[in-house]
């Protein structure tokens, strides 16, 4: 594959801003796109980059290069309609993150010197936080992330502030006295009690130095596929049959991935 030329690169954005553009005319243009708003496409953007994250998990190159495609359609959208309000321009948005990636790179286009570490970079992002009108550690951090992923950030937040334990065995014993909570609360408190109980699981995965999202990812991953390969053994017949030959189906899959080189 041979390499673009700037100039390619810049005729084809611009074709595809005037091809926004287009499906916006109030006049001349598509009217799902004109009765399209931020909110209503939000939904998009978000199953978009999903999308994105799932081709690179199955390696299909061919289909990653699409849906990159229909995640940067998402930004122009975002960026057109802001234009049409007199908010910013899609300019304005490429110019902003690449003076926020120089900026986050003074190693690479500044004055310091050495590796960039990840203390350094959170410290550089919390003074532009800072610098944004951010007050307290949790500014920022995205209500519309999956639940799980926020709860992390969170957390992060918290303990860069010192608000952490020092260990693992501090979160092991809270999540042992959220389950605790969560087995004896009355009806109308078990969906609170239920979310400090996986609160405090992700804190303790954490505490491991592993991300539970992606740890939870994995668990999903290999319980569909454990799941299918006792689909399969039955041979239709699953839902048929008793818990307790369910349950040796499990265990043999179990054995025959444990024996698999």
């Amino acid at each position: 594959m041979t390499q673009q030329a700037p100039t390619q690169i810049a005729t084809q954005i611009e074709r595809l801003l005037a091809i926004m553009a287009r499906l916006r005319d109030p006049e001349r243009g598509c009217d799902w796109d004109l009765a399209q708003n931020f909110a209503s496409i939000a939904p998009y953007t978000i199953e978009e980059a999903y999308e994105v994250a799932d081709a690179i998990a199955r390696g299909d190159m061919d289909d990653l290069r699409g849906e990159l495609g229909d995640l940067l359609l998402q930004v122009v959208f975002h960026a057109r309609m802001a234009e049409e309000q007199g908010l910013f321009s899609f300019e304005d948005v490429t110019r902003l993150i690449s003076d926020k990636m120089e900026a986050r790179h003074p190693h690479i286009f500044g004055a310091e010197t050495g590796a960039m570490t990840p203390a350094r970079w959170e410290d550089l992002k919390a003074t532009e936080r800072h610098l944004n009108g951010a007050i307290g550690a949790m500014d920022g951090v995205a209500r519309a992330l999956p639940a799980l992923l926020r709860a992390e950030k969170l957390q992060k937040r918290a303990a860069r502030d010192g608000f952490d334990w020092p260990d693992t065995q501090g979160p092991a014993d809270k999540l042992a006295e959220e389950m605790v909570e969560l087995a004896e609360a009355a009806d109308p408190d078990k969906a609170e009690e239920a979310g400090d109980l996986l609160f405090a699981a992700v804190n303790l995965v954490r505490a491991h130095g592993i991300s539970p999202e992606q740890a939870l990812r994995d668990a999903n991953d290999k319980f569909e596929r454990r799941y299918r390969a006792m689909e399969a053994l039955a041979g239709g017949s699953f839902s048929q049959l008793d818990l307790e030959a369910q349950e040796a189906l499990w265990q043999k899959v179990k054995r025959g991935e444990k024996s698999t080189p």
